[in-house]
């Protein structure tokens, strides 16, 4: 998850070496390609389990609308407010978006060791928007007064379908069906609903090579192969935690800002950025185990049969120890 978390983070920058494209044309090449790439690997296993998919399809349809809709809000909101804080409204809400859904639809309480890391998290991406959205270099390219509060609400709206496919996912992948298969018909359904905004809004994508360059890293890395890994996490954490650990995006969003696109971030910057790490640490941290009932976990295996076996404490399920 933290890899896949890395691999988001260099979206932003890697967009800024496309300035004639859109960001609607980014989001749905981005997302698309990625998506349709995923259904393609799953194939195989989407078919064997296409009757349980057909039986949850209310998941798939809302985890697929969220898929489409999050790369369209995600790019725009750093187009209109930068990278640095787009990434961070976008990324640092979702946290909060996603143990709200749990505890609202799943009825799942808000762990201790959870609120404590979600709380350095959010306030280190607090402090991380304040710290660039007050620095007079890091103003928004477009200039104008209502840019940055538009970014902003696309951020949020960002965050909330990030943490809506990702609980979808989560619970489609708890009832038995191996994470390829869902990946690859969540992403797949979301990357043909962005086919048609990529008609409208695609063209300046083909006019350079550079352009083609950008796009094609975007969806072969950080969507094809970070949402691979994305996948993989989702089968042994819960939603919420998933989503909190993806505030490492964040950090990394924010130092390419500053190493590759020349923005600067003052000392409070990096004060967000460690109290992120902060919050990695305390969600990472292995857990001790209860002696009287060992963490015991179900996971998938590759032919889609559960199989019991030990988990360690940082990926235990919920019910059996704090995350």
């Amino acid at each position: 998850m933290l890899t896949a978390s890395v691999l988001w983070g260099t979206t932003g920058t890697a967009a800024t070496f496309a300035p004639d494209v859109s960001p609607l044309a980014i989001g749905a090449a981005a997302m698309g390609f990625g998506g349709l790439l995923q259904a393609a690997i799953a194939a195989q296993p989407m078919m064997a389990f296409g009757a349980a998919l057909r039986s949850h399809w209310r998941s798939v349809a809302l985890g697929s609308l969220a898929v489409a809709t999050y790369p369209l809000a995600f790019y725009s909101s750093m187009h209109l407010a930068g990278v640095a804080v787009g990434t961070v409204v976008s990324i640092g809400s979702a946290p909060l978006a996603s143990a709200v859904i749990e505890r609202i639809v799943d009825k799942r309480p808000f762990t201790g060791r959870w609120i404590a890391g979600a709380v350095l998290g959010v306030t280190g991406a607090v402090l991380l928007c304040i710290a660039d959205a007050g620095h007079a270099d890091a103003a928004p390219a477009s200039g104008t007064g209502w840019s940055t509060p538009a970014g902003i609400g696309l951020g949020l709206m960002a965050g909330l379908t990030y943490a809506l496919y990702s609980w979808a996912a989560h619970r489609l992948i708890s009832t038995g069906v191996p994470s390829r298969a869902v990946m690859g018909t969540v992403f797949g359904t979301g990357g043909l609903l962005l086919m048609p905004v990529l008609v409208a809004t695609g063209a300046p994508l083909v006019a350079s090579w550079q352009n083609l360059a950008v796009g094609a890293y975007m969806a072969l890395v950080p969507m094809f192969a970070g949402y691979v890994l994305f996948g993989w996490g989702l089968a042994r954490i819960r939603a919420s935690t998933a989503t909190t650990l993806s505030l490492s995006e964040t950090v990394v969003a924010a130092v390419l800002a500053v190493v590759v696109v020349g923005e600067r971030l003052p000392a409070l910057g990096w004060a967000g950025a460690a109290m992120i790490a902060g919050s990695l640490f305390v969600l990472t941290l292995p857990a001790p185990r209860s002696r009287a009932q060992p963490a015991v976990a179900t996971e998938v295996t590759h032919d889609g049969g559960p199989t019991s076996q030990p988990q360690p404490a940082s990926v235990a399920a919920p019910s059996a120890t704090p995350e």
